[in-house]
């Protein structure tokens, strides 16, 4: 998974790459740094 640090807050869904379920990706960024992120399954 690749995220993109020049957004500040993101909220998306996306397949999990091994089993196809769907799941609610959301982080937030500051300065360039990683400061929360979670997924969990949007079902």
């Amino acid at each position: 998974m690749v995220l993109d640090p020049s957004v500040r807050r993101d909220r998306y869904i996306e397949d999990c790459e091994v089993c196809c379920n769907p799941i609610e990706i959301s982080y937030t960024v500051e300065d360039e740094v990683l400061i929360s992120f979670e997924a969990k399954s949007s079902e």
